[in-house]
């Protein structure tokens, strides 16, 4: 098969088919959660209808439990080339994240210190902070570029000393849609001896992870910002999900990942994360899901790369409107920061919805960022494209944008 067309992939969304005052309409709310295929919602429903158990029982459908979150668990880690047992599943990433900061903090003495950065959603800023109350760690806070809502990596620099234990940085800024050099974010931790947190929730919808490459200790993401369930999944290098002492009940069991998993499991949601990178992987050919996902990737970049210059193009060229962020020829996810003079952004949101076209409006979760932009409590409009975003929504956006901002 060639890769499928938009209007293909616009078939599996049941939401798609959703009027507003006779408008079509189009969601540009992605970045804070995408609309889900039938694929993915039949392989809950099957599971919940045919399956639903608890798990590690000698019955059939216990059996079968098992068997659906392995499966799961080994689609979530060809997802990011890990293995099986580095891949760990919550309520969210979240969750998740604190879950992790609290066990590790275990480790950690008073005066350690701690990196995180102004682009990043919160919930990759105060799991740490909460060990500064806990346990009496240090947390520095790296500085971003207003201008270009990018990260100043001098002030990258000087954060790291002897004493950081760990950097927790963000793969993408899910409010202004920065891809940030995680890489380099990496090997600037590892000089200090640090362990590295990578928060791909925004990223993952977009670019292709390799955990393997980065060499991150700990990555998480969000299976609802992917065309799945809400639920998180947490990967960590196997050796250090076995040392960690993670809160747990004394009956439960003690090997990696399932130590991290917390009480029982949101079970038909993690069958539905699988399904979800099952369904992208679906998009292309390739001899293996990996293959087939980053075939189904590079298709999927290119498109949402065009559209999200002809959105910031359009955008840019009408007066009263500002953009935040990086411009299109910088590494960016295809999520479109701005603001309207004298509109706040709760209203740009609501006149923009009468048309059809499902915005978000505020700070994101990413409160500091908003705040080093001298926004106040109004914040941001945030448009994000998700692989069903059409050329045509693109143009129905930049005309409703365009026809109050006069």
């Amino acid at each position: 098969m060639t890769f499928a067309s938009t209007t293909d992939i616009r078939a599996n969304f049941p939401a798609l088919k959703r009027t507003h005052n006779d408008y079509t309409v189009a969601y540009f709310d992605g970045p804070g959660g995408t609309q889900v295929p039938h694929q993915v919602v039949e392989a809950m429903l099957d599971y919940l209808y045919n399956h639903n158990a608890n798990t590690h029982w000698a019955y059939p459908t216990s059996e079968e439990t098992d068997a659906a979150i392995e499966s799961a668990r080994q689609t979530c880690a060809d997802f990011l080339n890990a293995s099986p047992q580095e891949i760990a599943f919550g309520a969210n990433m979240t969750t998740l994240t604190f879950h992790l900061a609290r066990a590790l903090g275990k480790g950690f003495v008073a005066g350690d210190e701690i990196v995180v950065t102004e682009l990043d959603h919160h919930a990759n800023v105060a799991p740490w902070h909460y060990l500064t109350i806990e346990r009496g760690i240090k947390v520095k806070t790296v500085k971003m570029v207003a201008q270009t809502g990018q990260l100043d990596w001098e002030s990258f620099e000087q954060s790291l000393t002897k004493r950081t234990k760990l950097v927790a940085v963000g793969a993408a800024s899910n409010a202004l849609g920065t891809i940030n050099d995680v890489r380099r974010a990496i090997q600037m931790a590892r000089s200090a001896g640090a362990l590295v947190f990578v928060d791909a929730v925004h990223y993952v919808p977009h670019a292709l992870v390799d955990v393997k490459a980065l060499d991150c200790d700990f990555l998480g993401m969000s299976a609802y910002k992917f065309y799945g369930p809400h639920i998180g999944v947490l990967f960590g290098k196997l050796a250090l999900l076995e040392s960690i002492d993670f809160p747990k009940l004394i009956p439960a069991p003690d090997a990696a990942p399932e130590n991290v998993e917390t009480g029982t499991q949101n079970q038909e949601g993690i069958v539905g994360a699988g399904a979800a990178i099952d369904f992208l992987a679906s998009l292309a050919n390739g001899d293996s899901r990996r293959a087939r996902l980053t075939k189904a990737y590079d298709e999927l970049h290119g498109r949402s790369t065009a559209l999200t210059g002809n959105l910031w193009d359009g955008l840019a060229s009408i007066n009263g409107v500002r953009l935040y962020g990086p411009s299109p020829e910088w590494p960016r996810t295809p999520t479109v920061a701005f603001t309207v003079d004298g509109v706040a952004s709760t209203e740009v949101s609501r006149r923009l919805a009468t048309r059809g076209l499902f915005l978000s409006h505020g700070d994101f979760y990413a409160a500091t960022l908003v705040e080093r932009l001298g926004l106040g409590a109004e914040g941001l409009v945030r448009a994000g494209g998700a692989c069903y975003t059409t050329e045509e929504e693109i143009d129905r956006l930049i005309e409703g944008v365009e026809k109050f901002a006069r």
